[in-house]
């Protein structure tokens, strides 16, 4: 295999120094304009492709970055660092990624390993109940809205405002609502939102798998089927991962979904629309949030790393809150006249409005 083209053999292709050639590919130094761009369209045609080593001796920068994930076991978080990763390397950056597994210290030192690996700046997606201080680097944290120095996030709230409103258009006045940290802000925000939906309309019961986790033991059954013995007719999980074993449970006890109670849940993984029955849920814009937090976090190394006498780089323009999408599948229906799962077996998608309407 040919060797990979490089500055020497630019510089004796036209005749140059490798320091002329050094120069004008990085900007530097005094190289007239038409040198320049015969300088560059020779390494056009040699296949010259710049050493990232290299440039960061040059630069300071190393043009990687970081990605801290919550836990990268999660089915969620795969999706989230290939966005990231095509979001970085359309800017012309690599990514790194560490993993805090869900453990506070672990998060903590991958973090602090990307920035000895010189990453010019961190994306991290935090362990619930955390918050990122000064790291000594640019960061870019993805949570919730409502998280101290947060930089973009889905509007969690709004999106559990739209699963309250399509529960209640199908009728559910009695519903309970499934989560798994009581310290998370993204799942306090779509319970927030769900249960705003349902103020002055229903009622909604709050059930925390964490802390029956702490009680019974990792695994232990929810005790579902009794809630819809007491009434519960829809059970709105803020995750696709609980509203699988919540449908998991409810069948076993037989319990049948959509004809005896609705299932929902949040994220839109991969399988929510191969399962049976298929999952209602709610869809994050992970491209797009990725986007945002990319373009921030190359802002604040550019600021960083402009010149004193340089004017202040303009902040970009961004919503702090992505809309989620409603995603209607099979396992939400009307409380009375369901028809059969066949008739309702095609996916909606609806757009959830970007602001939260007040308790009615």
């Amino acid at each position: 295999m040919a060797s990979r083209a490089n500055l020497s053999d630019i510089a004796k292709a036209l005749g140059v120094s490798v320091a002329t050639v050094s120069n004008a590919m990085s900007g530097k130094g005094r190289v007239s304009q038409e040198l320049g761009r015969a300088i560059r369209e020779k390494a056009k045609e040699l296949g010259y492709v710049p050493s990232l080593a290299g440039r960061a001796l040059s630069t300071g920068r190393s043009h990687v970055l970081g990605l801290v994930l919550a836990d990268i076991g999660h089915p969620l978080f795969p999706q989230f660092a290939q966005a990231i990763e095509h979001a970085a390397s359309e800017a012309g950056y690599g990514v790194l990624i560490g993993d805090s597994r869900g453990d506070v210290e672990a998060q903590s030192r991958a973090i602090d390993r990307l920035i000895e690996r010189g990453a010019d700046g961190i994306v991290v997606v935090p362990r619930h109940g955390t918050r990122i201080a000064d790291i000594g680097r640019p960061v870019a944290v993805i949570d919730s809205a409502s998280t101290p120095g947060n930089t973009v996030a889905a509007d969690h709230w709004n999106g559990g405002v739209e699963m309250g409103r399509h529960l209640l258009e199908l009728g559910h006045r009695s519903i309970a609502i499934i989560g798994l940290h009581s310290d998370s802000n993204v799942q306090n925000d779509r319970i927030g939102g769900i249960r705003e939906a349902f103020f002055g309309k229903g009622e909604s019961r709050l059930v925390w798998i964490g802390e029956m986790e702490r009680s019974l033991g990792s695994g232990c059954p929810l005790g579902l089927v009794r809630l819809v013995e007491e009434g519960v007719t829809a059970f709105a999980a803020v995750s696709d991962l609980h509203a699988l074993r919540a449908i998991t449970e409810l069948q076993q006890g037989g319990v049948s979904i959509p004809a005896d109670v609705s299932v929902t849940g949040f994220d839109d993984l991969i399988w929510a629309g191969v399962i049976a029955p298929s999952l209602t849920t709610m869809r994050m814009n992970m491209e797009r949030i990725a986007e945002i937090a990319i373009a921030d976090l190359i802002w604040q190394i550019e600021r960083l790393n402009a010149a004193e006498t340089a004017p202040a780089l303009p902040a970009p323009r961004h919503p702090g809150r992505v809309p989620m999408q409603l995603i209607m599948r099979q396992s939400s229906g009307p409380v009375l006249g369901r028809s059969a799962l066949g008739d309702r077996a095609s996916v909606h998608v609806r757009s959830a409005s970007s602001t939260a309407t007040d308790p009615a």
